[in-house]
């Protein structure tokens, strides 16, 4: 039987690069190899595309870019070979092409496809995990795991994400958004408002943005500052949170993993106990400390209601494949909020996603297995629809 050929997509241009490589080493070591050919596929910090050896030397941080052509580069960008499979085009050499040699007189291009059946993205953040991937694998007509263009552009803003869930009557904490160039125009303004409307603490954080990068925690009006401007420093758009539980309790910190299509199930909800204030990104990856507890020590009925808002808010965003649903408790009251959808969460053997299916009855290796069949059914499901009369 033929073994499908899954390409492993990781690396990219965000501040989550090297999260993605953990992610991607993970599933490469995991995957069933009598049942897949793996193919490593890796773009470096750069934006430079890369397979095969020089993959898996940026997968061990050995790769060295100087003789490799930018994406964006003419015919250096393998959204051309991913689009080119069975095509006859005729290209001339391109020097330094990572995907062929150079020395070929001609080429056709199919004699350069990447040639995969499933794509499996662990592009976390920016250009990965915001629909821009997904758009590439959508005109090159490659199946791929996860959420489609919109689903993934949604789940990555989190201004345009809190507008759907409080369409779809979620609960969600009071916030407001603000543009990069009103704060800098008039920073007075934008505290004013924001103190007329919000109780300190608050959280502030770039709108499209993921592992907490940029967020910040601000208790009084010297720290709203400073955590302004750490946000602006990585998107146009900032969204400011009132804190969970006020100045006097720390608000407990839920997560749900959800799989499926257009019916998703949810796992059992596990809690993340920060060794610090909140679930930053040093807490989440550079500081010992941080607990998680898995299942999470909630009653049957807030199990259930965590478990329904989390299939609820995959809806609304549109989801498709995975994604890790995120709430805060408010510990006296025990009123839940929903906080974020990651579409494409971290994915190591010991990741809260794959941990939470773990728990549910649904070893890694399955995970994988599952979300390769549910992008095959997505695509296949895409195929009946017409787009031309």
């Amino acid at each position: 039987m033929k073994k499908l050929r899954i390409g492993i997509l990781f690396g990219g241009r965000s501040g989550e690069h090297e999260v993605s490589l953990l992610s991607a080493a993970s599933i490469l070591d995991a995957i069933d190899k009598d049942k897949y050919e793996v193919v490593p596929i890796g773009i470096t910090k750069e934006g430079r595309w890369l397979t095969s050896s020089s993959a898996e030397k940026l997968l061990r941080g050995e790769f060295s870019s100087a003789k490799h052509l930018r994406a964006g580069d003419p015919e250096a960008t393998p959204g051309a070979a991913l689009l080119a499979k069975g095509e006859s085009i005729v290209i001339p050499p391109v020097p330094g092409d990572a995907l062929a040699p150079f020395d070929v007189p001609q080429r056709r291009l199919e004699d350069r496809a990447i040639n995969v059946d499933v794509v499996f993205p662990v592009l976390h953040g920016t250009f990965g995990e915001d629909g821009t991937i997904q758009g590439l694998l959508e005109l090159a007509d490659l199946p791929y795991v996860g959420a489609g263009v919109l689903g993934s552009s949604a789940g990555m803003d989190k201004d345009v994400m809190k507008r759907l869930f409080r369409d779809a009557g979620l609960s969600i904490v009071p916030h407001l958004t603000f543009l990069r160039a009103d704060w800098e125009k008039d920073p007075k303004r934008v505290r004013k408002e924001m103190e007329k409307k919000l109780k300190y603490p608050v959280f502030v954080k770039p709108a499209n943005m993921g592992s907490s990068v940029g967020v910040s925690k601000a208790r009084d009006r010297k720290e709203l500052e400073k955590a302004m401007d750490e946000a602006a420093a990585y998107d146009r758009k900032i969204v400011v949170e009132e804190g969970v539980g006020g100045k006097d309790r720390k608000a407990r910190e839920i997560e749900c993993s959800v799989l499926g299509n257009d019916r998703p199930e949810a796992s059992i909800a596990g809690e993340v106990v920060p060794c610090k204030d909140f679930y930053d990104y040093e807490a989440k990856y550079l500081t010992e400390g941080s607990e998680l507890i898995i299942p999470a020590k909630l009653s049957k009925k807030l199990m259930q209601q965590v478990q329904e808002m989390a299939v609820q808010a995959f809806l609304a965003v549109d989801c498709a494949g995975m994604a890790r649903v995120d709430f805060l408790m408010d510990p006296k009251t025990e009123k839940l909020y929903l906080n974020e959808v990651n579409t494409i969460p971290g994915f190591t053997a010991i990741s809260m996603y794959p941990k939470l299916w773990a728990a549910s009855g649904l070893q890694y290796p399955k995970l994988i297995d599952r979300l390769i069949q549910l992008a095959l059914e997505r695509h296949a499901e895409k195929k009946k629809t017409k787009f031309s009369r």
